[in-house]
């Protein structure tokens, strides 16, 4: 009996093995001005997914671009040699549905033709350059489930290398957030870090990058009339990007950077200011120091604090929500959906 028994539970783990092993998996990636990043996924029997495989390397695709429009040489050797660590974990999940997409750097390189063919021929992916609206609609999809239905009206952010997507939506009880205007502003870290900032960024700097962000948000709000909806309390904030996550980080004063304490954590725009004043006023080394910044990103923290104040600016809100999802897990979203898994 005890033996029968043991074989039944054997058996039993084997064809749930056997079922998990057989579910389609999912790959989603996203190579950007800055970074290349990669998930791979299972759908969960209840609803969403389950991550079983990630990769992400700062690559600075875009580096150099607001001089001639042009990838060069050395970041496309950049991005390809992070490419084919994802070709190889996608060949090595079994992936069986995948999305590879490219955003700003390459909408606007002039030769980015020939880069994604060179991309095919070493890596064996299929690079996709997608609008910013569709990069906007991704992004939207993989963060949606952190907006509250009490707030009407939300403003949704997504800080960039190249650019910055910015998202004016009526959130609806029981339905989906509805996009009422969206825009693609040219301020993104990489462009704004080269046009007025560097490895140090003087106080005279850094107002430049505020102002010119904005300027460049100045005709989105006109047309929409969002400030007077903010002062009415009426507006949420939510952002998705590297700029955030980082300030909440440093804010929650992280020894290392927790996914986990960041991902749907809220920031006062009070406490944000504080940490971004801490930032600005720390050389290249200080904030290289810092474990949630790190010496990649050193340079380009700031020019993402420039953004944020501007945007805080712009739409008053007391809080900010901090998303640690966005473009890949809508990517997901989107697989899994069509699939009917």
């Amino acid at each position: 009996m005890d033996l029968q028994l043991h074989s039944d539970r054997q058996n039993s783990t084997e064809r749930l093995r056997s079922s998990a092993l057989a579910r389609p998996v999912y790959a989603a990636l996203d190579l950007g001005t800055n970074n290349c990043r990669l998930l791979i996924a299972r759908a969960s029997p209840g609803g969403g997914f389950r991550v079983i495989d990630a990769f992400s390397r700062i690559v600075r695709l875009g580096e150099g671009m607001t001089r001639n429009d042009l990838l060069s040489d050395h970041a496309m050797e950049r991005a390809i040699a992070a490419l084919r660590v994802c070709g190889a974990k996608i060949e090595r999940r079994g992936v069986t549905a995948a999305r590879a997409v490219a955003t700003e750097a390459c909408r606007r390189a002039r030769n980015c033709n020939e880069f994604v063919d060179a991309v095919g021929r070493e890596t064996g992916i299929a690079i996709e350059i997608i609008s910013s609206q569709e990069e906007g609609r991704l992004a939207l999809a993989g963060c949606a489930a952190l907006l509250d239905a009490q707030y009407p009206y939300a403003i949704v952010f997504d800080i960039g290398g190249g650019s910055t997507e910015l998202m004016w939506l009526a959130v609806e009880p029981g339905r989906g957030p509805r996009v009422l205007d969206q825009t693609s502003i040219r301020c993104g870290v990489i462009g704004l870090t080269e046009q007025f900032g560097g490895p140090e960024v003087t106080p005279a700097m850094y107002r430049r990058m505020v102002q010119a962000v904005a300027d460049a948000v100045g005709p989105f709000e006109e047309r929409n009339g969002i400030g007077d909806l903010v002062r009415q309390g009426r507006v949420q904030m939510l952002g998705t990007s590297g700029t955030v996550t980082t300030l909440a980080g440093v804010h929650l004063g992280l020894c290392r950077y927790d996914r986990r304490a960041v991902d749907g954590s809220y920031l006062r725009i009070d406490h944000a200011r504080t940490v971004i004043r801490h930032l600005v006023g720390l050389d290249f080394d200080g904030r290289a120091r810092h474990p949630c910044i790190g010496q990649d990103r050193a340079d380009l923290v700031v020019a993402g604090c420039a953004v944020l104040e501007a945007l805080c600016d712009s739409w008053p809100v007391d809080r900010l929500r901090i998303a640690d999802r966005g473009l890949r897990e809508g990517i997901l979203v989107d697989l899994i959906g069509a699939s009917g898994d």
